[in-house]
């Protein structure tokens, strides 16, 4: 992305090294007295650390006839025991991620290795082919030939085995498996060998003293299991030999492979592959502590454009922190629209907390470097971004680390509650009152209320939830997005079937082409959404959608954050799926900005498409809670409590009404064109004959005459009379 103007090098030293270091607050206090008193925990980058010479694995010389070849190798040292995850810390105690021993990834889970990279002796049948036997890799449904959870060998023998082609030279230093995921069978291997080569042919086993070595495997299907080699070893192939498995089960295994590639200025794939930034930002993972003070320090540099705010509390009784980033930050002004990004609600979804905490610090280096149209954006929109709204689960993510928290550890809130599905379920209640038509209520289309039994006490709603309402409420926010991990997708509601007996349906919204555009503006701009080249992440294929997926169509949610703020309030949400690896290791952190950095500015710029306007009375006071209405549009907005207001349409020209109690209705035709920028579209109302009489008969203390009532009491009098 081409952008004018770039943050000194001495604006991005100070931030990191803030942010790193901890070094001790300076400037405006946050709204928390504690902030300040926040201890930042340092992460010593992996190749810091000391490490093992690796062992080096040379091609071997061919063998003389009749001469079998036995590979020679210095003698490893005395092998660890192989690691499971470790016991969360008590609680209280916050602990930095466990690193990776000595190297990152290979990609496997992330997709960098492609499926030609994965090779294996036999396989059960193409679904459960190596392509397949990646980490945490989702099945299908009905786990078909296409799609299922794991590598599974052909025959269960000690033959078997899954490879990776690293395509250069790389130091191995570890292998992280999984058993298949599967919701009807147990399959995983609980012993097996490692193998490294140069060609492919001849393989050396990794050795514990004069003997192979045998790693302990899994002892259920979906917790991972880390176990480091004695001595990193150097080699272009790496195999997996399973030696054991599930006594009722079959060799099924998914896995990870930690390693260094070595630099090889020659290799022409790797130089194709490689992915870099020039944005000087804090690429790491970081803990809650951490979150706060990069907030702390981005509101330091830019203290005129930033607000660090809580919108409440999680079940842990940690604050849900915000970042306000607007040219007047604190307050509504009239006339601007109001937008936010929200990640974490899925605390194991960790690319979006982190991309958040991204965008926070880029927005602020090129408002401080004048860069056009970050400046524009700044001071044409309020933007509200809240990174965690899960503190509880990230911090049990955090714990078990990028690779050993599997797919599930800190999803749900403390208590149990997943949040993307605790909002309360105002799709039924519209659906059912549009089926009653003829019944004696008039069927609402907007601002549907919640129900009484979602607002007591003893409902079963997060405190996390119960938080983002009463944000939701207060902000006349015009457009959102939350961010999710696992996926690559752009999801638009509805995300909840309007047939009862289906779980899959294509459920539009009166809006649905303006969701389609929303959707297809953040997936067309990102790197990978809309390659039909990429491999799919787990089952589905997006790309025939151009990256975007009408959620019911894709799996039915009840009570969905996206369907409750259209139903009930002004604000467009959608879900953006940013990756398929929900807990990235940090080395991947530049690649995946580079990848979402454009669709996020680009996504937050469309708030300020379709029109906009102020409905005034007479006088030239704004009127609140005035009703928007577009014809042929059955779906409503209300304006803000200074009579503003923001309607997103596509382009095209729409005959638009505004109503209020106590006014006469004004209809106008407000064209859009394709121009970035809402068309302004003004009203004034006029009061009704009745609420004028009103006005002056409860000036001078009497009420306006009731001619119903007035005719009731007159029929009373005449029947006492003729009694």
């Amino acid at each position: 992305m081409s952008r004018p103007g770039t943050a000194t090098p001495a604006l991005a030293l100070v931030l990191l090294a803030v942010t790193v270091a901890g070094v001790g607050a300076q400037g405006a206090a946050l709204e928390d007295p504690d902030y300040y008193g926040q201890e930042i925990w340092s992460q010593e980058p992996y190749y810091t650390r000391p490490e093992p010479e690796p062992e080096t694995f040379s091609p071997p010389l061919p063998a003389g006839p009749g001469e079998e070849w036995e590979p020679r190798l210095q003698e490893p040292r005395a092998p660890k025991r192989a690691t499971k995850p470790k016991k969360a810390p008590k609680r209280g105690k916050s602990a930095p991620e466990p690193p990776p021993p000595g190297c990152p990834p290979l990609g496997l889970e992330t997709l960098k290795i492609t499926d030609f990279q994965l090779h294996a002796s036999t396989v059960k049948r193409y679904g459960l082919g190596a392509h397949r036997g990646r980490l945490n890799i989702q099945a299908g449904i009905n786990e078909n030939d296409f799609y299922d959870g794991a590598w599974c060998a052909g025959r269960n023998d000690l033959q078997q085995w899954i490879e990776v082609d690293a395509r250069r030279l790389t130091r191995f230093t570890g292998v992280i498996t999984q058993g298949r995921n599967s919701l009807w069978l147990s399959d995983w291997v609980t012993s097996y060998k490692v193998m490294v080569s140069n060609d492919s042919h001849t393989w050396v086993t990794v050795k514990n003293g004069s003997g192979d070595m045998i790693f302990e495997g899994n002892s259920e299907k979906e917790i991972p299991v880390l176990n480091e080699l004695p001595v990193p070893m150097v080699a272009r192939y790496i195999r997996i030999n399973p030696r054991s498995w599930f006594d009722n089960g079959s060799i099924c295994m998914r896995m990870e492979i930690l390693g260094c590639p070595l630099p090889d200025p020659n290799n022409y794939y790797h130089r194709r592959n490689e992915m870099t930034t020039t944005d000087d930002l804090d690429f790491k993972h970081h803990n809650y502590k951490e979150m706060r003070q990069l907030m702390k320090v981005v509101n330091e540099m830019c203290p005129n454009i930033t607000r660090i705010y809580n919108i409440g509390k999680s079940h842990q009784g940690l604050k849900l922190y915000a970042v306000e980033i607007s040219d007047h930050p604190g307050e509504h002004e009239v006339g601007e629209p109001e937008f936010h990004y929200i990640a974490g609600a899925h605390g194991n979804e960790v690319l979006g907390r982190e991309l958040l905490l991204l965008l926070v610090q880029f927005l602020c280096q090129e408002y401080l470097a004048r860069n056009a149209r970050i400046v524009h954006l700044v001071e044409e929109t309020r933007i509200h971004i809240l990174p965690s709204l899960n503190p509880d689960g990230y911090e049990k993510a955090y714990e078990g680390g990028s690779e050993l928290g599997g797919w599930s550890l800190g999803r749900w809130t403390h208590d149990g509650i997943d949040i993307n599905n605790n909002f309360p379920d105002l799709n039924t209640l519209l659906w059912e009152a549009e089926d009653q038509q003829n019944g004696p209520r008039k069927v609402p289309n907007h601002y549907i209320a919640i129900p009484e039994w979602f607002l007591s006490e003893n409902a079963t709603v997060a405190a996390e939830t119960r938080a983002v309402i009463a944000w939701m409420e207060k902000i006349p926010f015009v457009l959102g997005g939350n961010l999710q991990g696992g996926e690559l997708v752009v999801a638009y509601p509805y995300d909840l079937v309007r047939s009862p007996w289906k779980t899959q349906e294509h459920t539009p919204t009166p809006d649905d082409h303006v969701f389609r555009w929303l959707a297809y503006s953040y997936a067309s701009t990102h790197r990978l959404m809309t390659d039909a080249r990429r491999r799919v992440c787990h089952t589905e294929e997006f790309q025939k959608e151009e990256g975007t997926v009408n959620g019911a169509s894709w799996h039915t949610v009840a009570g969905s954050l996206n369907d409750f703020s259209y139903l009930h309030t002004n604000c467009f949400e959608l879900s953006i799926y940013v990756g398929c690896d929900k807990y990235p290791h940090e080395s991947q952190l530049p690649e995946e900005w580079e990848n979402n950095r454009e669709s996020l500015i680009v996504f937050m710029e469309q708030v300020h498409r379709g029109i906009k306007g102020l409905v005034r009375d007479s006088h030239g006071k704004g009127i609140p809670n005035a009703i928007i209405s577009v014809e042929g549009v059955n779906h409503d907005i209300r304006t803000a409590n200074d009579g503003d207001y923001w309607r997103l349409l596509n382009p095209g020209e729409y005959a638009v009404t505004a109503k209020a109690e106590g006014f006469t209705a004004s209809t106008k035709n407000c064209m859009v064109g394709y121009d970035m920028g809402a068309t302004r579209c003004d009203f004034t109302l006029s009061k009704t004959n009745m609420a004028r009489i009103r006005e002056i008969m409860e000036k001078f203390g009497k009420q306006p005459v009731s001619l119903p009532a007035r005719r009731l009491k007159l029929r009373g009098r005449k029947r006492r009379q003729r009694g």
